[in-house]
């Protein structure tokens, strides 16, 4: 293989502090390392804080899901102070949660991850048209559409919040908020509208119900040549349009899946407490490895820093996690290259293994058969990772399958809202205690682990599922799951690598990627150049 110089920046669209190191061999990748570039400390920020600081400071985290960082951080401190949360301030906080995250699927889909499906790489595929008048960034006709629209779910989180981002309406207890007859009917309406004018309209072609009868990959099938509203939807080209351009055939990853959950039944969690938290759960929790299902359990995660620039000499669980930075230089001397460290799940009769966090993870967690009543069943993704195997195309029509399934669920906690009860408890503050709180960002599994003493934070560790996903290698030098996933990706065009950017992109990190690029035969970088799209 010929060998020239290569470098690609920026991978991602988000922010920009992740690099992604391949090996290339005869054109195809056959090893990563994922570099998370920037360290930002905020577990050392919190410490020594008013416990109440996490509601404020880890919101700042990101500006993309300052929603989900608000609604774990309440949680963690509700466990942890032993609160009484009234039935409407659950529902409140399922609401909120559930438009931002609605929010980011179109807007991350159009803009983020569909520029590159009008990649010049895929002009000979018959569909590569199409794609370009719909896809085409800014001027894509279901480009402007979906970009525009994405706005309007955060406009109902926005009327009980206050804003978006960076609300800090959320606090133990409840919600400082105290919606209006006029304030439920406005939302209502909102997402009506975003339901009518591009949900339905534009990426189904169908109704939202109609969608929620697929069940299986088959059906999905079927669903597509149905009728010609449903062929010629976005999601109905989608489909097509990814089967002719391979992407089901490559970015399986580590095959293993976690979710922490999200979105309680109101009355059984008006008093939450971690051990409490499964069955309450209607987006539910739980790990799906081997091929099996297990329930989740937070005393079985830990973080592992052999890799990561901190001081560190065996996994810890974030309850005991420590974060002590050290100079890269010298870490790099150890064999250490990301500012990631590399969240482990130990898995019953597996033992500390890498998991998958985001959509597909989710919906493999819901696909087991094993459920109360309240909680979310779905069997699709178990079938089509059965029938076709995890991959760019399978992970996100997982993450597009949420968007009628959590529109549903809203319009219901909507209508249950009870504006003749209270929305606030006001809790006792105790001096001392531990807390656990984890919800489902749009990218996956989101938590933070608080332990309070003499009435301050003593320590606080939050793992995002972006530091599941992008974490190097741990001390088994087992890779990472966008590590593992990047692996056995065809590079088509050396000059061109858009596969690079299917793979990390379907996981949606809010890490911007640079990607150097070795040939494995000779170990030399490959050359330099911008694959964006946007650019």
């Amino acid at each position: 293989m010929t060998s020239t110089d290569l470098f690609v920046s920026p991978l991602g669209r988000v922010e920009g502090d992740l690099d992604v190191r391949v090996t290339i061999t005869d054109g195809v990748v056959t090893s990563a390392w994922t570099e998370a570039a920037m360290f930002r400390g905020f577990e050392m920020i919190l410490r020594g804080k008013d416990p109440q600081a996490g509601l404020i400071v880890t919101p700042r985290i990101c500006g993309i899901c300052g929603g989900s960082h608000l609604y774990k951080a309440c949680y963690a401190l509700d466990t942890a102070w032993k609160t009484h949360v009234p039935h409407n301030a659950t529902l409140i906080r399922n609401i909120a949660q559930a438009c931002e995250t609605l929010q980011s699927i179109p807007r991350y889909f159009y803009a983020l991850f569909a520029v590159d499906l009008v990649n010049k790489n895929y002009a000979k595929s018959k569909l590569y048209d199409e794609a370009v008048r719909r896809f085409a960034p800014y001027v894509g006709t279901a480009y402007q559409k979906g970009v525009v629209l994405s706005n309007k779910p955060v406009e109902v989180y926005a009327l009980f919040g206050g804003q978006w981002p960076h609300s800090s309406f959320m606090v133990p207890g409840g919600v400082m908020s105290a919606p209006t007859l006029s304030d439920i009917t406005r939302a209502t309406a909102i997402l009506n509208h975003w339901r009518d004018n591009w949900l339905e309209a534009e990426w189904l072609g169908c109704s939202v119900d109609r969608w929620l009868e697929v069940k299986s990959w088959e059906d999905m099938q079927e669903w597509v040549e149905e009728n010609e509203s449903q062929y010629n939807s976005d999601c109905g080209f989608f489909i097509r349009y990814c089967l002719d351009i391979g992407l089901d055939k490559y970015g399986a990853g580590v095959g293993n899946y976690l979710a922490s959950g999200t979105y309680f039944e109101p009355s059984l969690y008006e008093n939450p407490t971690v051990e409490g938290r499964n069955a309450a759960l209607i987006g539910r929790s739980g790990v799906y490895a081997g091929g099996q299902h297990f329930e989740y359990d937070h005393l079985r995660v830990s973080e592992d820093v052999t890799h990561s620039y901190y001081q560190g000499d065996r996994p810890l669980h974030p309850w005991d996690g420590e974060t002590i930075p050290i100079d890269p230089a010298e870490g790099r001397k150890q064999g250490k290259y990301s500012w990631a460290k590399s969240p482990r799940y130990d898995v019953p009769t597996f033992g500390q293994v890498p998991l998958e966090a985001g959509p597909l993870a989710r919906r493999m967690a819901a696909g087991n058969p094993d459920h109360a009543e309240h909680q979310d069943y779905d069997p699709l993704f178990i079938d089509m990772v059965d029938k076709l195997g995890p991959s760019v195309f399978v992970r996100q029509m997982a993450r597009m399958h949420e968007a009628p399934k959590y529109l549903k669920w809203v319009m219901d906690w909507l209508s249950r809202i009870d504006l003749h009860d209270s929305f606030y408890t006001k809790p006792i503050e105790p001096l001392s205690g531990k807390g656990f709180g984890g919800t489902e960002a749009a990218r996956g599994s989101l938590q933070d682990w608080i332990v309070i003493e003499d009435g301050k934070i003593a320590n606080y560790q939050v793992v995002t599922p972006t530091a599941w996903n992008i974490g190097p290698r741990d001390g088994q030098e087992t890779l990472g799951p966008i590590e593992q996933a990047l692996v056995g990706s065809p590079i088509v065009d050396m000059e061109d690598p858009v596969e690079l950017g299917h793979v990390a992109r379907s996981f949606d990190s809010c890490l911007v990627c640079t990607v150097h690029a070795y040939d494995g035969k000779t170990g030399r970088e490959l050359s330099k150049f911008v694959v964006n799209g946007m650019v």
